[in-house]
């Protein structure tokens, strides 16, 4: 699970709590329960050719240089986020912040929903930088399969790291994937 791990290093809880009105716990339990659903997003649209494609083509056009020597949650296009994440859930967006919400913490629907924009751009920019960097091994192919499988905790292409009543849960909502 490095690579989840070295992507949550590169969010800035502080700030993103200081944004959302909230106190660090919250931001983090927040921010816990919304990186997961949305690397699993895009692992379910990755899994399907045309999803992968344009997640392939998004990524290629991202600037890495949000996360470069820390990202300052000012600089985040939050509009640019609310489109990834409307591209990767789809019409299932609010079930899927309402099913966040839910779990356990202090987070609610309404705060996974402010949070999903903030995270979409800093973990689109850092798959950036994990293909274009020479980061990522492999075939252009499975390439962003294989990285979103590695940062879920399976490897090649699968979400084991979501299993449970959460991996379920998502699971269930998305349908393998927007389409």
């Amino acid at each position: 699970m490095a690579g989840i791990d070295e992507l949550r290093t590169l969010i800035p809880v502080d700030q993103i709590a200081e944004r959302l009105g909230v106190d660090r716990a919250t931001a983090q339990q927040g921010i816990d329960a919304a990186l997961p659903a949305l690397l699993g997003g895009l692992d379910a649209n990755a899994k399907d050719p045309a999803g992968a494609a344009s997640l392939g083509g998004a990524i290629a056009t991202k600037d890495t240089s949000l996360i470069d020597g820390g990202v300052d949650v000012g600089a985040i296009d939050t509009d640019d986020g609310e489109k990834i994440v409307k591209n990767v859930f789809g019409e299932k967006t609010d079930d899927v912040a309402q099913a966040l919400g839910s779990t356990s913490g202090a987070q609610d629907a309404g705060l996974v929903k402010k949070l999903l924009p903030i995270l979409a751009p800093i973990v689109m920019a850092y798959l950036a930088k994990r293909v274009t960097g020479g980061d990522q091994r492999g075939s252009a192919g499975g390439g962003i399969e294989d990285l979103l499988g590695g940062l879920l905790g399976g490897g090649s292409g699968s979400s084991g790291g979501l299993e449970g009543a959460l991996g379920g849960l998502l699971g269930g909502l998305l349908g393998g994937g927007k389409r």
